[in-house]
């Protein structure tokens, strides 16, 4: 067996087609399918589901097994030229990220400090639900996940980190109506015009939640979007008000004409956590982030930053942070996990 067939075999589960994984392995259709096809003989088993013209109808039990495995050993070899790199002083490679929208703002600044110490990583961000996140950690195609630690299956796992709380606010046009206010209940919240994320992601189930608990039932929105910040635009823009992190308000002419009340009556809140693939070892690119967050976590800058709402996020400065609030560390070491 050979590594480039388990890379074949990944990129045909991924694309579910013979000429895309081609195409997206550099290489023939021919030989693409051939490394396949000896990689089943040399274990016996099918691994794809086949039907007239070779046409791909899923994996068999054995391929999931067989898929599964394959991604592992494909990740365990890039981790392993990763830590020879890290040990000879020059970490390569790419930082794969998933993350839950709300993380738009704060992310350049962790990622910042990943390239001020890490200048030859590439990272990649990808916005998707929770249940998306879990599937591309188990599968190895995540180095890290960022999401909320709250969820009922989180406190069985160690792999996680806290990183800050998140408050939530709602946001609304400024006009008189809203004139001297600076928080607002959620049964006033009930009663108003909304925009909302989808019912389908874990930020509008738990928005849901609360209203039902205290004003006694769901309102129904007027918009709904998967995107925050179109909410926040539809707040700039018309009378509809929306429910955003606390963080977000703190863009200074992000969305001028509005204005964020505290939601109160309850004040609730969520604790948002780092996320990494379970494994005997810590492989080096989610060592970086883990690093970096135990850092932060120390200094106590990002939660600071994040949950005092005296303090204003500058765009400028997320892109050119200053000292004061994000030092720069020179040097993070990849310290082993114990």
């Amino acid at each position: 067996m050979y590594l480039r067939q388990f890379q074949y075999l990944i990129a045909v589960v991924d694309e579910g087609h013979f000429g895309r994984a081609a195409a997206r392995c550099n290489a023939t259709q021919p030989s693409l399918s051939n490394g396949v096809k000896q990689l089943e003989l040399e274990l016996g088993v099918p691994i794809f589901l086949r039907g007239r013209g070779q046409r791909l109808h899923g994996l068999t039990a054995e391929g999931h097994k067989i898929a599964k495995w394959a991604r592992l050993i494909v990740s365990h070899c890039e981790s392993m030229k990763d830590e020879v790199a890290a040990m000879q002083g020059n970490l390569q490679g790419t930082l794969r990220i998933g993350a839950m929208p709300s993380m738009s703002p704060v992310l350049p600044l962790i990622l910042k400090m990943v390239r001020a110490s890490f200048p030859n990583i590439r990272v990649e961000v990808e916005f998707i639900g929770y249940e998306a996140m879990k599937i591309a950690l188990d599968n190895f195609s995540l180095d890290v996940a960022i999401f909320y630690t709250d969820e009922q299956e989180v406190p069985e796992r160690r792999n996680v980190l806290p990183i800050y709380t998140e408050y939530l606010s709602l946001l609304v046009p400024d006009t008189p109506a809203f004139a001297g206010r600076t928080s607002i209940t959620w049964a006033e919240a009930a009663q108003l015009p909304l925009a909302l994320l989808r019912s389908s992601t874990h930020e509008r189930q738990f928005v849901n939640n609360v209203f039902e608990t205290t004003a006694g039932y769901r309102p129904i929105p007027k918009v709904e979007s998967e995107s925050i910040l179109h909410l926040m635009f539809q707040v700039q823009f018309t009378e509809l008000c929306t429910v955003i992190p606390s963080h977000f308000a703190r863009l200074p002419g992000l969305h001028p004409g509005t204005k964020a009340l505290e939601l109160i009556d309850p004040v609730r809140s969520r604790q948002v956590g780092l996320f990494w693939a379970e494994s005997d070892t810590i492989v080096p690119m989610a060592r970086v982030m883990v690093s970096i967050i135990k850092t932060l976590n120390k200094t106590q800058d990002l939660k600071h930053l994040l949950e005092d709402p005296t303090t204003s996020i500058d765009p400028f400065t997320i892109i050119q942070p200053r000292r004061s609030l994000l030092p720069e560390t020179a040097k993070i070491e990849l310290e082993e996990e114990r």
